[in-house]
């Protein structure tokens, strides 16, 4: 009996940290000192963290700021994940060439802020990393004598772009018509004999605007004809319209922005009070050109934004006309890494009648939505607040992976993006 005991519990704890490993593997930053955490193509901020194998001119820049006077010695690993972003059985050697660490040279201090901070960035690959496998990755943050103590972590991708990815998107769903909802497909074209089995080897993953928690898996596909594998007609690429973004501007401290009501100093910040927002499920659709969810740091004030932007609490208010029971509400974005974490909760204030959020953001233009999660589930819904509008302008990213029966690891063989209304 108290050997079972020992098993069972020693079963608990495992599970237990299995699980709570499973949750780390995102982009975010554990230390709250860490902040503005990006990853992107150096040629397009506006695009999804993949690098084509082969374009070294166009590396990924990862970029983040420290809230401290003082510089710290850090230093960056990489992990490969398969395409659920849970690690693979390849060994360190096998996915990158040398030494899987390197020194983050490449710092400067801020200047004219309030907010002291140090900003760091590099590029992956470099001369010091070459990857060798194509795959997702995680590259992990950690002073150069802890290596076990993470202080941030970003995802990325490497793909090879070894099949063609076409995707497309309508209205004109099979669960309704120029209404609520969306609907892709997708089309890979692959050289012949590249793919043995198309119904067992290759899977499909979209996501809508970067979010993680509609995110759709696709094993199947519902035609293959040749060199053409199509999904389509599938209940489980039906997404909600949703809305267009929320824009704000905090570019300037002096001046009125896009979205800013005032602009105020209590020390050691700047304030700025957003105009208060309302739900729109019940207002009709008004097209605004946004950048799908992205977020740029920028001061128009100053010529170097890395270093001269400032940190601003950021003053987000809800009026849903009362509390509204059996679920909560969160900010979704580029800047909150998609996450529903308390950070990003809507509180509700019971004085003011309304639905608040203080953040400290460092200047520049966002966009942001805001998503009902019920109790209980861990996805978010646009219905309640933003409503869903058939003509929203959504991005779509299409992924596809290849793993042949033996492989150790999921290739990420190809992707297409694809905007709704366009």
């Amino acid at each position: 009996m108290v050997r079972h005991i020992i098993i069972y519990t020693f079963i608990a704890i495992a599970a237990i940290a299995s699980a709570a490993y499973a949750q780390v593997l995102h982009t975010q930053c554990f230390d709250p000192d860490f902040r503005t955490l990006k990853v992107a193509p150096r040629s397009n901020n506006y695009f999804p963290p993949i690098w084509v194998m082969g374009l070294n001119d166009d590396p990924l820049v990862v970029s983040f700021d420290h809230l401290s006077e003082n510089h710290m010695y850090l230093r960056y690993s990489i992990v490969h994940c398969n395409s659920d972003w849970q690690p693979s059985e390849l060994q360190e050697s096998e996915y990158v060439s040398g030494f899987n660490y390197a020194d983050i040279e490449q710092y400067d201090y801020s200047a004219s802020t309030f907010a002291h901070y140090v900003h760091y960035q590099f590029a992956i690959p470099n001369s010091e990393m070459q990857i060798l496998k194509s795959g997702n990755y995680i590259v992990k943050v950690y002073e150069q004598d802890s290596p076990d103590d993470v202080l941030l972590q970003a995802r990325f991708s490497v793909c090879e772009n070894t099949m063609a990815v076409r995707a497309s998107v309508t209205s004109r769903t099979d669960i309704d018509y120029n209404e609520q909802h969306q609907q892709v497909s997708v089309e890979v074209k692959c050289k012949q004999g590249s793919v043995i089995d198309p119904y067992n080897d290759l899977k499909l993953i979209v996501s809508q605007n970067s979010r993680l928690d509609n995110e759709v898996t696709i094993t199947h596909p519902l035609m293959v004809s040749g060199e053409s594998i199509v999904y389509d007609h599938n209940r489980e690429l039906i997404f909600p319209a949703g809305n267009e973004f929320r824009r704000i501007e905090t570019v300037a401290t002096h001046a009125p922005s896009m979205g800013v009501i005032s602009m105020q100093y209590f020390d050691p910040y700047y304030h700025a009070n957003l105009r208060l927002d309302i739900p729109r499920a019940d207002e009709p659709y008004y097209y605004d050109r946004t950048q799908h969810g992205y977020f740029t740091i920028r001061n128009w004030e100053s010529e170097h934004s890395d270093t001269e932007a400032d940190y601003i609490v950021t003053h987000f208010s809800l009026d849903t006309n009362g509390k509204l029971n059996g679920g909560k509400i969160y900010l979704d974005g580029e800047f909150t890494e998609h996450k529903f974490i308390p950070k990003y909760e809507m509180r509700y204030d019971m004085s003011s009648g309304l639905y608040i959020a203080d953040i400290l953001l460092k200047q520049g233009a966002y966009n942001y939505q805001y998503l009902w999660v019920p109790d209980g589930e861990n996805r978010g819904y646009t219905a309640a607040i933003e409503g869903n509008k058939y003509q929203t302008v959504n991005e779509y990213l299409a992924r596809v992976y290849q793993r042949h029966p033996g492989d150790r690891y999921d290739r990420f063989v190809g992707f297409g993006i694809a905007f709704s209304g366009k």
